[in-house]
């Protein structure tokens, strides 16, 4: 395991993978749980994949285990999920009876594994109120929120936070997401694995491949967005953008790629309004991906001229950091993560309407050289910023600092 980590430092340097070790060795054993709600399909499962086998690698005792629950614990979580970024989501009193007794369930099959960790990491919404119908428990538990909850639905923040209240601590992306709790806050911003399928350097072949495997000319500009079929990020906005740009670039081709959650009802009914929007126009490829398919997502990042990831909120956005770390500048939406990302003219563009995206697309199109320049810079910054070693010290630090968070601080009353 010991191989996997030194894998790391040519990318990271040695320094910092040293220091992972330093971090590490007063935890040695430590029994961690990761709780989430899916396997596949979005930002969290892709990071818990990398995370916990080099914590694992670093002698820490992690698992990671995933609640189950039915239709209508899922209808209601994504309706939480919604609200918490802002947009009215009523929650019926049989949604929420659902969402209660899923957790009550799940507490109860889970509870050998809770009562024996040192540590729970709980992320988002759906497993928020497993510690409630735990009972007795030994360790620290920590809420981790994914999820831009800058300006939640007031009803449903409130209904959350009388389970998030017992927490020991809680870790947002970012400080505006941050929300007042009675218990140590923390800020952790997401990463990128950079030794990944998704994310490791791909020949020129593999990715021509890519493009003629789905039907993109590789001679002809492209213009990308790799997300979730999901409202928040705006995939009717993107073909809008897009059809604006083709006025001035005739050739212009749009790819949208995405997958689908285990734990997202919506995402068919999103998907179906994109392939209306789509209908008719050849250069728009629309593709549906599996979970599994990190080459292909690699290798368009890397064809695609123009990368967009024009959300409306974001916790974070991934597919920002992935396409940056390949040196391309993004254009994103003026929101949540993305903002911590982009730096506005420097790593790429930030933009809140579909003719600003447009105008984007044609500036870059026509200044390569500058567009070059940013991108080297966008590439540069999530090396000292945005990987999973930065990641995995955070929370190496911050799992130290909630086991002794009385030892050595003053406390004032």
């Amino acid at each position: 395991m010991s191989a996997l980590l030194d894998s790391y430092a040519d990318v990271a340097g040695a320094d910092v993978v040293q220091h992972l070790r330093q971090l590490a060795a007063p935890l040695r054993g430590l029994k961690i749980v990761n709780i989430n709600s899916t396997r596949a399909g979005g930002g969290v499962a892709e990071i818990l994949h990398k995370l916990v086998p080099l914590m694992q690698a670093l002698e820490l005792d992690v698992r990671w285990e995933v609640i189950t629950g039915g239709g209508a614990f899922y209808q209601c979580t994504k309706a939480m999920h919604n609200a918490l970024q802002g947009q009215p989501a009523p929650l019926s009193e049989a949604l929420l009876r659902a969402y209660e007794q899923t957790n009550a369930d799940n507490a109860e099959t889970l509870a050998p594994v809770l009562r024996d960790a040192d540590v729970v990491f709980i992320h988002d919404p759906q497993p928020a109120a497993l510690l409630r119908y735990l009972g007795e428990r030994k360790g620290k538990w920590i809420w981790r929120c994914h999820i831009d909850a800058s300006h939640p639905q007031r009803s449903v923040w409130r209904y959350l936070r009388e389970f998030i209240a017992d927490y020991d601590a809680s870790v947002f992306s970012l400080a505006d997401f941050a929300r007042p709790l009675p218990h140590p806050v923390y800020l952790v911003p997401p990463s990128i694995d950079p030794l990944s399928e998704k994310n490791r350097d791909l020949p020129a072949w593999q990715v021509t491949e890519a493009c003629h495997r789905h039907q993109v000319d590789s001679e002809r500009p492209l213009m990308l967005q790799v997300s979730r079929f999901d409202r928040f990020k705006d995939p009717l906005g993107v073909i809008a953008a897009y059809r604006l740009a083709r006025q001035f670039m005739p050739a212009l081709q749009l790819v949208l790629a995405g997958g689908s959650a285990d734990d997202d009802p919506e995402g068919a009914a999103v998907l179906e309004e994109v392939h209306a929007a789509a209908a008719g126009d050849d250069d728009i490829k629309v593709l549906l991906l599996p979970s599994d398919a990190h080459l292909t997502i690699n290798a368009l990042q890397r064809a695609g001229q123009f990368v967009l990831q024009k959300s409306l909120r974001e916790g974070f956005g991934l597919t920002v950091t992935e396409a940056m770390w390949k040196g391309k500048p993004v254009i994103g939406g003026d929101t949540g993560g993305i903002r911590l990302q982009v730096i506005n003219h420097h790593t790429g563009f930030l933009v809140s309407t579909p003719e600003g995206a447009a105008l984007r697309v044609r500036y870059l199109h026509q200044r390569g050289d500058i567009a070059a320049e940013m991108g080297a810079k966008a590439r540069e910054f999530v090396r000292e910023n945005f990987l999973i070693t930065r990641q995995l010290r955070d929370y190496l630090t911050l799992v130290t600092s909630v086991l002794h968070a009385r030892e050595g601080r003053l406390e004032l009353s």
